[in-house]
């Protein structure tokens, strides 16, 4: 099972946790690498756009080609904690389609979110936010494209036919403070702010993540 996560320097944390709390949960062996900017020289040549909140809010989109557009890649979100197994969402690949992703309806007003970046609504907003990629039906997303293309673009993945987009179920990506958090939620997305963040020590479910990062400093010993 192969999981790149977005790395954002100001979350260092957060994607420390979040990989531990995938690691601590998965039945199976996973392979976790980070999509890092500092990696990226020379390949991701895309100028900084002042609607982004994120180091990693187009580089995402390299993960197939990072792959050599070959078997299947999960991208997540630093700003998440796995509540759930990774293996249950990894044996959901489904080969007729191109990618995979929770096909929210967030519809948010424009605005400031953590650390005062942009809440830029769009639609099919956050589902680029955890994918699950089909790598080799995933070719268009060279690393020029990635570099050219308008964040609409991508983000709303026009570089695909509705068809070739599935969908997965809602609880491996819950909004936090967004909408209803269910009894089964898989993965926890905090996405209007972690509690790693000052500005967000009070966000709602923050004990959850508070929680995982007590497990990675003090693991069970078995």
């Amino acid at each position: 099972m192969r999981v790149f996560i977005g790395f954002d320097s100001r979350e260092g944390v957060a994607v420390n946790v979040l990989t531990d709390s995938i690691q601590a949960k998965a039945s199976r062996p996973v392979q976790i690498a980070q999509v890092r900017l500092s990696q990226l020289e020379g390949v991701y040549q895309r100028p900084k756009n002042p609607l982004q909140s994120t180091e990693f809010s187009f580089s995402r989109f390299l993960v197939p080609w990072l792959c050599n557009f070959e078997g299947w890649a999960l991208f997540i979100d630093a700003d998440m904690v796995c509540l759930g197994d990774i293996a249950e969402l990894w044996d959901l690949r489904d080969h007729q389609y191109a990618i995979q992703v929770v096909k929210h309806q967030h519809h948010c007003e424009a605005g400031l979110k953590f650390q005062g970046e942009p809440q830029t609504p769009y639609e099919r907003k956050n589902w680029t936010s955890v994918m699950l990629f089909n790598c080799s039906r995933c070719r268009v997303l060279t690393p020029e494209l990635v570099n050219s293309a308008s964040g609409l673009h991508l983000h709303q993945l026009r570089w695909l036919k509705d068809e070739e987009i599935g969908s997965l179920p809602p609880q491996w990506n819950v909004l936090v403070g967004v909408q209803p958090v269910p009894q089964d939620a898989r993965i926890l997305h905090y996405t209007l702010g972690g509690p790693w963040f000052e500005d967000c020590k009070s966000m709602v479910l923050a004990d959850r993540w508070h929680e995982a990062h007590r497990a990675l400093n003090h693991p069970i010993p078995f």
